[in-house]
């Protein structure tokens, strides 16, 4: 189905490396016209987000934007917020993620009253952990006290320990910003679907559009309880080998992923990500690599 013109002028302003004063002139006008869905921005804080990616993906999505956009490991968001596709199937293996992913689609509005306090803070982790082991993870209160923990907690982690509960630290911000209503995602994640499967398990077209950004091969992979190790970096990348449609992978690019990927057959284009998140001060950009498949 054809995009409305202000997705398409949108994508098309995106793709524009400099834009000149005159076009930087009508962007405002430009996004004043759009819905409120389409000025939507990830609610969540997430470490390791993929929105600075989006100039880099419009070339390749832009002419197949009619295709269903599927994200094995969608995280927080931000690429599929990017691309605004019709059509979506995003997924991921973090069963709280969906979760409060679903409750947006359902028009989402928290009565949690949220405090940027270490005491309150470690108070609301205990109640999150206890409805977990109640088995009430699906449920609207998980979701608004997923959110809240996202946006207090340190650098925007998500990390649960062995016996599954969330131990993620305070984070100690000076100021957070916190939202409460989200019915402006309904509209937009109307078309949108939210799983909570294992990849391999994923319905897939033969047409979908696959852009997947697994857990990096870094040390730190503890994501989800059981973690993400080099074996499932193996079966991701030789799954998405066999995929007949277009195909954007992504990671961090370390010798073994480097050689992984072109061993299989996908074509390498390298790029330079901000590094938001450092246990040793260094933010210097670190080496991220595309590995494509089935696209011009």
């Amino acid at each position: 189905m054809q995009q409305p013109l202000y997705y398409q002028l949108r994508i098309a302003l995106r793709t524009l490396n400099q834009m000149s004063a005159v076009a930087r002139s009508f962007l405002p006008t430009l996004f004043e016209a759009e819905p409120p869905a389409a000025r939507a921005r990830p609610p969540l804080k997430w470490a390791g987000g993929k929105r600075w990616q989006i100039p880099y993906l419009v070339p390749y999505w832009q002419p197949k934007q009619y295709r269903r956009l599927v994200e094995p490991f969608c995280g927080g968001l931000a690429v599929a917020l990017g691309l605004l596709p019709e059509n979506a199937l995003l997924n991921d293996i973090n069963p709280h993620l969906i979760n409060f992913y679903r409750q947006l689609k359902r028009g989402f509005v928290s009565d949690l009253v949220a405090k940027n306090n270490e005491s309150f803070f470690y108070a609301r982790r205990r109640d999150f952990n206890r409805l977990l082991k109640e088995g009430k993870s699906d449920t609207r209160e998980a979701a608004g006290l997923f959110y809240y923990l996202n946006r207090t907690g340190f650098n925007g982690l998500c990390r649960f320990n062995r016996s599954g509960e969330f131990n993620v630290p305070f984070g100690r911000y000076e100021k957070i910003s916190y939202k409460v209503d989200f019915r402006e995602y309904r509209a937009l994640f109307a078309n949108w679907e939210f799983t909570n499967l294992h990849f391999k398990e994923l319905d897939l077209h033969e047409h979908d559009f696959i852009y997947a950004d697994p857990p990096y091969d870094v040390e730190f992979r503890q994501y989800s309880q059981g973690g993400f190790g080099w074996h499932e970096q193996e079966t991701t990348a030789v799954w998405l080998s066999k995929h007949p449609g277009p195909v954007i992978l992504v990671n961090q690019a370390t010798k073994r992923i480097i050689d992984l990927y072109r061993r299989l057959g996908f074509d390498l284009k390298f790029m330079k990500a901000p590094r938001r998140i450092s246990c040793n001060g260094d933010r210097t950009p670190a080496p991220e690599v595309m590995a494509i498949r089935n696209l011009p």
